[in-house]
Order: C-alpha cells, then structure tokens, then sequence
C-alpha cells in the first residue's frame, strides 16, 4: 500500500510530497519525500533495505524531462536496476509519482495492489 500526502517543504520552497510505501513481503517499509525546486525533484528516500539505500544514494535530481522518457531510459529504473532492486518491488514506481505529484503533473491519490482469491 502506498501513502501519499502533502505538506510544506523544510526549505519552504513550496509543497513537498511525502509517501509511505509497503513493499509487501519483504517488509521494508520506505518513506519518499519530494520536494519541487523548480522544473525538477529532489527525492529524499528512507529504508532499511540495502537496494533502496543504494538507488536513494544514486539518484540525483528528477526532471520533468525524466519523467517523459521511455521506461527503458528513465533515470529512476536505470538506478533502480543498477541498485538491484527486485523487478516487482514498488518503490521505483512509487517514487515516479512523488515526482509526479511533486511536479503538479498528477493529483495525490492511493495506489493499491490486491491479490484476489489466494491461499493464505
């Protein structure tokens, strides 16, 4: 499940966008903030996981610019997949609509992921 709000920035550049993702299984809770400075984001992302901390360390500025590009060639993947984050893990995309929302490119709405008739 991820969380979104939102609330003034620490540097009261404007509104930030913060988001609580559970991965599921893993149970490595991961807190985003994104704050705009202009036309880009800085993501700043908290987590016990060694590829989350590895990617939150690689990843520089988001620009609007990054966010239309093939998924193939976007900055939040490639340092995802340099990290080695597992390829289901919602981090990455959670992290894409922080940006998004952070940017004003998408309102601040839940995303949820259900399995549906499953053994427990």
């Amino acid at each position: 499940m991820t969380t979104t709000e939102t609330g003034r920035n620490e540097k009261g550049a404007g509104e930030s966008v913060r988001v609580r993702v559970d991965p599921g299984i893993c149970g490595f809770e991961c807190a985003i903030e994104a704050g705009k400075e202009g036309r880009t984001v800085r993501l700043s992302i908290q987590s016990d996981c060694e590829q989350i901390k590895k990617l939150a360390s690689l990843l520089g500025p988001v620009s609007l610019k990054d966010l239309f590009v093939p998924l193939s060639k976007n900055i939040i993947f490639l340092s995802a997949e340099t990290s080695r984050c597992h390829l289901a893990c919602p981090v990455p995309w959670a992290l894409v609509k922080a940006a998004e929302v952070a940017l004003e490119l998408a309102l601040p709405k839940e995303a949820t992921l259900r399995f549906l008739n499953t053994k427990s």
